[in-house]
């Protein structure tokens, strides 16, 4: 509690010596879009003690008509400074949605993870992501038209006189002024693709980030002309965007993966999490990968993840283990490479830790690893080896999510439905439309 007060009188100090006029308090909705409304310094002591009342039927998979109102309370840990398009400084605060009775609102994704990382915490883990989030640049233009990337590059291509370049290293210093520290940044395989890295943190705090990182990245984009997006798969024909994340258990300062004594370096712990997870991977897939066109992006041809296994090298796999540098035992983690960057990350972590935690408590058996390129292999072979595929498309991936007791678990009764429901809806609209390829294959001939 006292931490709390610390963290609030900070706020209330640094908008005061500041000159700051408005705060925008953010959350999001289920599906992970951004939502604000902007408060004047005036009502921020009070919003931060009880929260701000607002009417949470006006928001998809909050509450309903009858009982719509919610509070919005701010997390005060999560106050940055960020500049309005004239300059001027604006305060930005994460926060969670509550019943009015100040209960945990059982629609609110940041609570959906922070409900699953206590469940961790409770088995003595503190739980970290690290994602890298990659993403398009396109001109504006006429959205009827073909998208018209910024350049041709490739992998770690270096130009000069690029303003895709440019972007990309204005957002990764906006984002280090605002306290978010960059790993890496580079132009990613396909034209006008960009990535990234975000050094790792305890996940609620990286959820947070990722949302802020598609803002920032949008919004110096706009101030461009440029038009940014973090759609899995904008272009036919060339790599879509994921957001490979790096996860990993800790108890207290000892990183709970890793073993000296094993082959691969994993403990116990760490190959049943991993275990679990390709387990549940078919389950908790639409969430990780929400939206129609994310599957799209998981085909085979274009390094994306297709088949439910682990490897240590072999970049075919789901789960990756990099190998850990020489006396560097704490970087001991794994990488799931199914997530796109357009998915909720609160959702997302949150079912991956719980597909995770589960392989730990049950004490699932870890497969073995796969040593082959798995693309090259034939479905009898696959088959044989005892490899499953992701699904292949929203509607297959909401037929394993609604038939997972885990994920109805992880989500909580709200959300799960909901989700449910908002999906089929979209995959629904989705069949009804006919696309440019159908009319370009069947219309000349049939």
């Amino acid at each position: 509690m006292v931490l709390v007060e610390r963290h609030q009188d900070y706020v209330l100090r640094t908008v005061e010596e500041r000159g700051i006029r408005f705060i925008q308090l953010w959350f999001t909705d289920v599906l992970g879009i951004p939502k604000t409304f902007s408060i004047t310094p005036a009502e921020l002591e009070n919003a931060l003690a009880e929260g701000m009342t607002f009417d949470g039927s006006a928001i998809d998979g909050f509450s309903r008509v009858q009982e719509s109102d919610v509070l919005a309370r701010p997390d005060a840990k999560t106050f940055q400074i960020v500049q309005s398009p004239d300059g001027s400084a604006i305060g930005r605060v994460f926060c969670d949605i509550l019943n009015l009775d100040g209960t945990p609102f059982d629609g609110c994704p940041r609570h959906v993870l922070r409900r699953t990382m206590e469940r961790a915490h409770e088995k003595g883990f503190s739980f970290f992501a690290a994602p890298e989030v990659e993403y398009f640049y396109f001109a504006e233009g006429d959205p009827s038209q073909p998208l018209r990337p910024l350049d041709h590059g490739s992998y770690f291509e270096l130009t000069v006189a690029d303003i895709g370049g440019d972007l990309r290293q204005q957002t990764v210093l906006t984002l280090e002024d605002m306290g978010i520290p960059v790993e890496y940044a580079q132009h990613e395989d396909a034209p006008s693709q960009h990535e990234i890295d975000l050094r790792h943190t305890d996940a609620l705090t990286m959820a947070d980030t990722v949302m802020t990182v598609r803002m920032v990245v949008k919004e110096l984009a706009r101030q461009r002309g440029v038009h940014a997006t973090f759609m899995p798969k904008p272009l036919t024909g060339v790599q879509g965007s994921g957001m490979h994340t790096h996860f990993s258990l800790f108890e207290g300062d000892s990183p709970a993966f890793y073993d000296p004594g094993d082959e691969y370096n994993l403990s116990k712990v760490g190959k049943g999490f991993i275990a679990g997870l390709l387990m549940h991977a078919r389950e908790i897939t639409a969430v990780t990968n929400q939206w129609v066109n994310s599957y799209k992006r998981l085909v085979i041809g274009y390094e994306a993840p297709v088949y439910v296994s682990w490897a240590r090298n072999n970049r075919s796999a789901l789960v990756r283990v990099p190998l850990a540098k020489l006396g560097k035992t704490e970087s001991t983690r794994i990488v799931y490479r199914a997530p796109d960057p357009a998915c909720n990350p609160y959702l997302a972590f949150a079912c991956v830790l719980a597909a995770g935690l589960k392989g730990i408590e049950e004490g699932y058996e870890l497969p073995p690893e796969a040593a082959t390129n798995l693309y090259e292999m034939t479905p009898s072979q696959l088959a044989a080896a005892g490899i499953p595929s992701l699904p292949g498309s929203l509607s297959e991936a909401l037929a394993e999510m609604e038939g997972s007791a885990l994920m109805a678990e992880t989500l909580g009764d709200h959300v799960f439905e909901w989700f449910l429901r908002n999906k089929r809806a979209e995959w629904s609209d989705y069949k009804a439309q006919v696309s440019q390829f159908e009319l370009d294959r069947y219309l000349p001939t049939l």
